[in-house]
């Protein structure tokens, strides 16, 4: 059963895009193209909350490597 998305402007999707990159497979790449991009930009947008987000994408791809 779908689980309806977490995100109000995500409503309408029947998944939130980050279900569906993992639901293919896409994973890996994403994570770290993420990871890159919070850590690369923290001190010129969101300080912080930059570097929570990175964090959160580290997190995923280390248990993504783990199930490995």
């Amino acid at each position: 059963m779908e689980q309806a998305p977490k995100n109000e402007h995500y409503k309408g999707l029947g998944m939130e895009p980050l279900e569906y990159i993992e639901a293919n497979g896409w994973s890996e790449g994403f994570y770290i193209g993420n990871i890159i991009k919070y850590v690369t930009r923290y001190k010129h947008k969101n300080g912080v909350e930059d570097l929570i987000k990175a964090m959160d994408y580290l997190d995923r791809l280390i248990k993504f490597e783990e199930k490995k």
